[in-house]
């Protein structure tokens, strides 16, 4: 290929969803992708961090047999670009004399004609990186790609202080294009090209911030990929939350400065959408990329389970979707009405399997060796086990993925039933806060999110969202028997758990210290469940699992 600096470069980002271990899968989806892009005429494809082996692969790069297969793979793809098409940026491990990198390699003309290594491998929140991997050995120079010097900085390589990009930039490189695998939370699109717009400023260059989209686990990865021009206008900006490859061109100006002149320009979703949006991501791709069928879900009544429902309709369509309605003596009448009503909305599949019988002989087989009496907590939870026990006996029979539907609130606070109500493959609201499914169900209400597979209005009963909430495990119970009202519980757990903020902090905000005190405990002693309870969407900066890792015993209070 010549080394002729052009004055037209047309680059085809690659947004699209790999899935971690399947190295043929994702050479395919590389291919396609280069395919059309040599149909739109692109000079070069740029896909995203560890696309070959899928982000993040966590301990499945430590075996051998996986980053040789992912190395067959980009000699297979290197060999692609000797028709004379589109060159190629991909995300690949390797392995070196200085040991297993996550790294780039750049293809053209049938060769690798570039490897380029991460330095800053990120070790906070949800990234792990410096268990797996080991930074590149030296700062990296521009890569002379068909005579334009492109400057690849990896993801972390320009959030952090190593100056990769000012490095990148008086070495000569002309343009930045950056590989990533950044996951979605609240705000962090903001973040983002707050970040870009920063290195734009200290390298003086255009940058090109290519993300990786889909669901891995608990991650959801939104695309939004983006570039920046050297002015720090905004050259373009892909869709979130959806697949895509698009085609950009970029022009040289007489100083040699090149700016985006074509590209995309999508509109990204507002705050409830986004959190929506990532949430029904995240459950179609759990269930999809690990083979369910369909998903069964027990259905009260209550907001949790409809906004689940919802969710689960509009990830997978309503054809897959079972609801079951499981009632007892203290389900309402409102809430049989409410769970049929909803699901006719939704138009799913809606059973009714009563639990006196199973939950009766549970306390008619307890009773003598209780002293006669089986009630409170332990009668309570019983019922939330037999319903457990349901679920999980037709996700046997007919290979349905139990979907657990408590909410960060109560995960929290540890309300919620270990082996019961706690059951199930994956939780779409897990990271969900009480009064942030109330916003949703809200919104879904008024709208459907681009690529919803379910119908469009009032889809969650108004009584649904009115009502008081209840786990209708006892006479007249409301949530407010044991807790706090949500708002103020919500506010205290926020501060607690994404602020970290003392008590004393969280008092002067106008909480009651007593209050404080008992929500920080309880949410200390519910560790032991959370550690138990199934996958979730991460939606917020600091969601269980992943970032906020602490130990089961503990007996810190702060008290001072």
């Amino acid at each position: 290929m010549t080394n002729i600096a052009p004055d037209t470069f047309r680059i085809a980002v690659a947004q699209l969803n790999p899935v971690v271990g399947d190295v043929a899968g994702n050479l395919a989806l590389a291919r396609q992708a280069r395919a059309d892009a040599a149909r739109a005429g692109a000079d070069l494809v740029l896909f995203t961090e560890l696309f070959i082996a899928g982000y993040p692969p966590e301990d499945l790069v430590l075996k051998p047999a996986f980053v040789a297969a992912c190395a067959r793979a980009v000699e297979e793809l290197a060999v692609d670009t000797a028709d004379g098409g589109p060159g190629v940026v991909v995300g690949t491990p390797l392995r070196r004399d200085s040991g297993l990198h996550n790294s780039l390699v750049v293809l053209d003309g049938g060769a690798v004609v570039a490897e380029r290594h991460k330095l800053d491998l990120p070790n906070y929140g949800e990234f792990d990186e410096k268990r797996v991997f080991q930074p590149g050995p030296h700062m990296p120079g521009p890569v002379n790609f068909r005579g334009v010097r492109l400057g690849l900085p990896i993801c972390e390589d320009i959030w952090g202080e190593l100056g990769v990009c000012e490095t990148l930039a008086e070495s000569g490189a002309e343009i930045l294009l950056v590989p990533n695998g950044s996951p979605y939370y609240r705000g962090k699109l903001d973040q983002r090209q707050q970040v870009v717009i920063r290195q734009t400023i200290e390298s003086g260059l255009p940058i090109v911030y290519a993300n990786q989209l889909g669901g891995q686990d608990e991650l959801v990865f939104d695309g939004a990929s983006f570039a920046i021009n050297a002015d720090r206008t905004l050259a373009f900006q892909m869709p979130q939350f959806e697949a895509a490859c698009a085609l950009t061109t970029w022009r040289r100006s007489g100083e040699g400065r090149w700016a985006c002149i074509d590209g995309p320009l999508a509109a990204i979703p507002e705050r409830e959408e986004a959190d929506y949006s990532a949430c029904m991501l995240g459950l179609r791709d759990y269930v999809d990329k690990n083979g369910f069928r369909d998903v069964v879900l027990g259905f009260s009544g209550g907001i949790d389970s409809a906004i689940c429902a919802t969710i689960a309709v509009d990830a997978l369509g309503p054809e897959r979707v079972r609801c079951v309605m499981m009632p007892y003596r203290y389900t309402s009448a409102d809430s049989l009405k409410d769970a049929e009503d909803c699901a006719r909305a939704l138009r799913v599949r809606y059973d009714t399997v009563p639990i006196f019988e199973p939950v009766d002989g549970f306390v008619e087989a307890l009773a003598p060796h209780f002293g006669g009496a089986v009630e409170g907590v332990t009668a309570e939870n019983l019922q939330s086990r037999a319903r457990g026990t349901i679920l999980m006996a037709i996700s046997n029979r007919f290979g349905s993925m139990v979907v657990t539907t408590g909410n960060k609130s109560e995960m929290s606070v540890g309300y919620a039933t270990l082996y019961g109500d706690m059951n199930g493959g994956f939780n779409p609201i897990k990271d969900l806060y009480k009064m942030q499914v109330y916003a949703l169900a809200r919104w879904r209400n008024g709208a459907v999110p681009s690529g919803a597979l379910g119908p469009s209005g009032l889809v969650i009963p108004q009584n649904i969202i009115d009502k008081a909430p209840s786990a209708e495990l006892r006479p007249d119970q409301t949530d407010q028997d044991s807790l706090p009202p949500y708002p103020v519980l919500d506010d205290i757990l926020e501060c607690l758990v994404e602020g970290e903020m003392g008590v004393d902090a969280i008092v002067a905000r106008g909480h009651d210290r007593d209050t404080v005190h008992r929500v920080e405990h309880l949410l200390y002693v519910a560790e032991y469940k959370r550690r138990q309870a199934a996958p979730g969407v991460k939606i917020t900066k600091k969601n269980f699992g992943r970032d906020r890792r602490y130990p089961i015993t503990n007996r810190f209070r702060d008290r001072t």
